[in-house]
């Protein structure tokens, strides 16, 4: 443990905080990166104080000057955007702290003299402002930070917080910023530039994480690897509207942070009210991207509701039979994914009241006896009966004015009346967004959905959200902070109501895959594209934050609906073993020979997922464009299954080679091609190894080998895949 009362050292899973804690100020970073090791913490400490550069003279003002505090502010010399911004009335708060106390701690189960907590309580007397901060290294080294400002003052004007960010420093040779944006349906597009001048935020105002969310700031030395080199990530654990910030001023210390972006006086906190901040989740990795994911997967993968067991392979309806619900259609279906090998099956949107288009019935969530005179009994009593799991689709967030809910209830519709377009097809998919603030709401969805739950058996649940929501809301919170509270606790109190009921996070695709809402869903859907040439780009950065055992991913028919590319079955079942398998599509139209791929394919996913669900995942880098591999290996390196690939023509008859990050240097390993997912067509100068790994007893090689030198990759043509299965033999 150490805290001499000047400093206090974070440090877990091989990462490091070092914090300087002058008497009453605020704490500032002096360090964050990987744990170099203190045998004599003491000396270090003291001599990294020497080593860094201070204001001369000491007095003139303090060294928050040049490194900004754990939440920087104007009173401390700092020039770039203010960690918090608030008002009272017509005036504003300029924050100066008066009192500053730090207590240093560990978490639940750490060693004795484990330190890898810090909280901070600060109090401004003048202006009536008290904070609590806490900083946290996770479980991987993930640094977690949260915040609480409070109104300390008994008056009757409300202290209105307009923002309250946290952030943490990053060093001079990060020197580029990797940021996101994208649409439906192509999500998680990386753009990397050099590191923005000044103070600029990056805001997102869609009323959820949205396609084109930043989703993350990625500071690195030079432009990011995915194997190699330092990174500083940041990202805000949060559903609802978001900014991004960089503070990169000669003056100070560069920083990276994020917070909630609040509406207009949303956050307007009487006497003794607070308001407490998104978790800010921020990761150093000095081995690329897949180290900085790593921190992620491991927090993630610690939580005591994380999916644990096999992941089942899942049949969703809707690019079977969109709309055109028929129940006997539906039972032949459901028939055939029980033969073919599938666990789940999942009744998509066009079940309920009125809902034989998006324009009608979302709100009422009762079965629509019009097409189903039957109810959906006979449809979930067969499903269970063959041994699957029976799952439906909802959007409880959401209401059509077509609906009983909205003629009965329109002060549930969240806008003010005057934003509410005359014209339904104004609004998107000509729905809008039911307040779940409303308690009188949210007891309504909440009723329908766990009386269905209850009735039909209900395994799975597809939560959609197909809206943004951009138009000012009403009464009086002026913003969403509310509504996402609210979904998350909706999540929550099906959940806790019915155990086992798992829940998958969708919104028209990748719109909402934050670490907020992984902290209540069970999977996310990465996107409404399953054309794999897309998927594979979109899943491989989905899986920065999100691990592949919670990233639905599913083989679609040919050509894809999405972008009416065809591809061949092998390279959609490639892609989706890199997250969890599926289908969406209607086999039943599946020719025989389609139908044997596709049950060999099944019996693949269960044979492999054990790793392909726990293990570390790794991202080859190419210089090549064409090319992609991405690999998972088993936590004690005895197996890896790697899926190589290329997304268009190959720029060398030349190919790179593929080095094996996971393996272990002193081991020996046998390298299998699984044929399992179609027979692939070859072109010319196929290496040698491959003969032998298409073979029965495989390809065996060093780990040294596979790891330093690697394999070279075959002639792939356009858009095609291959598994390699690499076990240990000793």
């Amino acid at each position: 443990m150490f805290d001499n009362g000047n400093h206090v050292v974070l440090r877990r899973d091989d990462v490091c905080v070092v914090l300087k804690t002058p008497d009453g100020e605020m704490p500032q970073v002096e360090y964050w990166g990987r744990d170099f090791g203190m045998p004599d913490a003491e000396d270090v400490l003291a001599m990294l104080d020497v080593m860094t550069l201070k204001v001369t003279p000491p007095d003139e003002k303090p060294d928050a000057a040049l490194r900004p505090s754990l939440l920087p502010q104007g009173a401390e010399a700092f020039a770039g955007r203010p960690g918090l911004e608030a008002y009272r009335g017509e005036a504003p708060v300029f924050v100066r702290w008066t009192s500053v106390t730090t207590t240093a701690g560990a978490h639940d189960g750490a060693p004795v003299d484990a330190v890898d907590v810090l909280d901070v309580h600060a109090e401004d007397g003048v202006n009536d402002v008290a904070l609590d901060m806490r900083l946290e290294l996770a479980e991987g080294g993930l640094l977690l930070a949260k915040a609480t400002v409070r109104n300390a003052g008994d008056g009757a004007e409300p202290l209105v917080v307009n923002w309250l960010d946290l952030t943490m420093p990053i060093p001079r040779r990060a020197d580029h910023l990797t940021q996101f944006t994208g649409r439906w349906p192509l999500e998680k597009q990386p753009a990397t530039t050099a590191l923005p001048i000044g103070s600029v935020t990056r805001d997102c105002r869609h009323g959820k994480t949205s396609h084109e969310s930043p989703w993350m700031f990625i500071a690195s030395d030079g432009a990011p690897k995915f194997s190699a080199g330092e990174v500083w990530t940041c990202h805000l654990a949060w559903s609802g509207n978001q900014t991004y910030r960089i503070d990169n001023l000669p003056q100070h210390e560069a920083l990276l942070g994020a917070g909630e972006l609040l509406g207009p006086g949303e956050m307007r906190l009487g006497a003794g009210a607070a308001y407490t901040t998104p978790q800010v989740c921020f990761s150093y990795s000095d081995s690329g991207l897949d180290g900085a994911a790593s921190r992620f997967h491991r927090w993630l993968r610690a939580m005591p509701q994380h999916v644990r067991g096999d992941r089942p392979v899942t049949l969703n309806t809707w690019e079977a039979v969109y709309f055109d619900h028929d129940e006997a259609t539906l039972i032949r279906l459901a028939d055939l994914a029980a033969k073919v090998g599938v666990e789940r099956f999942v009744l998509d949107d066009g079940w309920f009241h009125l809902r034989r288009d998006d324009t009608k019935g979302l709100g009422d969530w009762v079965v629509d006896p019009a097409v189903w005179p039957n109810g959906l009994d006979a449809l979930a009593r067969h499903v269970h009966g063959l041994g699957m799991q029976f799952g439906l689709w909802f959007e409880p967030e959401m209401i059509n004015l077509d609906s009983d809910c909205a003629r009965e209830h329109p002060d549930w519709i969240l806008a003010a009346p005057e934003a509410v377009p005359c014209r339904a097809d104004v609004s998107y998919r000509t729905q809008y967004v039911l307040d779940l603030a409303n308690p009188d709401a949210y007891r309504h969805v909440h009723d329908q959905m766990a009386d269905l739950i209850r009735g039909l058996g209900i395994d799975y649940i597809k939560w959609d959200h197909n809206r943004d929501v951009t138009e000012p809301v009403h009464a009086g919170h002026y913003g969403l902070h509310a509504q996402t509270e609210a979904c998350y606790r909706l999540f929550d109190e099906l959940k806790r109501e019915f155990p086992g009921l798992e829940i998958e996070s969708c919104a028209s695709g990748g719109g909402r895959t934050d670490a907020g809402m992984l902290q209540h869903a069970d999977r996310i859907w990465a996107s409404d594209s399953n054309d794999p040439r897309d998927r594979v780009d979109i899943q491989r950065y989905t899986e920065l934050i999100v691990p592949p055992e919670m990233i639905g991913a599913h083989v679609g028919p040919s050509p894809a609906h999405s972008t009416w590319r065809a591809t061949d079955l092998s390279y959609r079942a490639a892609m989706s073993l890199e997250g969890c398998s599926g289908f969406e599509w209607n086999i039943l139209e599946c020719t025989p020979e389609e139908l044997k791929q596709i049950t060999g394919f099944v019996a693949l996913v269960k044979e492999l997922r054990g790793v392909l669900h726990s293990g570390s995942v790794h991202h080859a880098d190419f210089h090549d464009p064409a090319l992609r591999a991405r690999g998972v290996v088993s936590d004690d390196g005895s197996r890896a299954i790697w899926v190589v690939a290329t997304v268009t023509n190959l720029r060398d008859v030349v190919t790179e080679r593929l080095r094996l990050d996971g393996v272990r240097d002193d081991r020996v390993y046998r390298v299998h091609m699984r044929g399992e997912i179609g027979e692939s067509r070859w072109g010319w100068n196929t290496p040698e190894w491959m003969r032998d790994a298409r073979g029965e007893d495989g390809f065996a090689v060093s780990g040294a080998l596979l790891k330093n030198v690697g394999l070279q990759i075959p002639p792939l043509w356009p858009m095609q895949a291959i598994v390699l299965d690499i076990r240990e033999v000793r």
